[in-house]
């Protein structure tokens, strides 16, 4: 099982999904002419606000503190990615469970696009891309590999069958 190339590459995704929970992925700024500074951070776990001075917090609107959407999919593609390693022995449900996992990685970008929206029309802040927001893309891209790798894995078998 760890021998095969693609175990190696569900892995880093495992590892990649689980360090995705863990960063923050958005800021939020307020423009440079309002009155109060407010930076807020977008993660898995929700908009954090990141402000060192408690005094001058501007209160999250309650429908942007719940990000169950984001947290799902976050959770989901270490979730999926793990179980797929441990689909060795059937290779066509592993590579057709991949394809899904490379959906679900370009989804959390459509997630994150709403989110962006959401919270650039009630908060007025302008919004920048952290260094997480680029874990998917390379999920995606991990998952795409290791997909090719099942499905030459799924060749070679066959092929060996049809020797015998």
């Amino acid at each position: 099982m760890l021998q095969r190339v693609q175990t190696i590459y569900l892995l880093m995704i495992v590892a990649l999904g689980i360090l995705l929970f863990c960063v923050p992925v958005v800021e939020f700024t307020s423009p440079a002419d309002a009155s109060v500074q407010q930076m807020l951070e977008l993660g898995a776990q929700g908009l954090d606000n990141i402000e060192a001075d408690d005094l001058f917090r501007l209160p999250v609107p309650a429908h942007l503190n719940g990000v169950w959407g984001l947290t799902l999919t976050t959770l989901l593609i270490p979730m999926l990615a793990l179980v797929i390693v441990f689909l060795f022995r059937n290779r066509i449900l592993q590579a057709r469970l991949n394809i899904f996992l490379a959906v679900l990685c370009l989804g959390y970008y459509g997630v994150l696009a709403i989110y962006i929206w959401f919270a650039k029309m009630n908060l007025g802040t302008e919004w920048h891309l952290m260094f997480g927001a680029c874990i998917p893309l390379v999920c995606f891209v991990l998952t795409l590999m290791a997909t090719r790798r099942i499905l030459k894995d799924e060749a070679l078998v066959r092929a060996a069958d049809r020797i015998r």
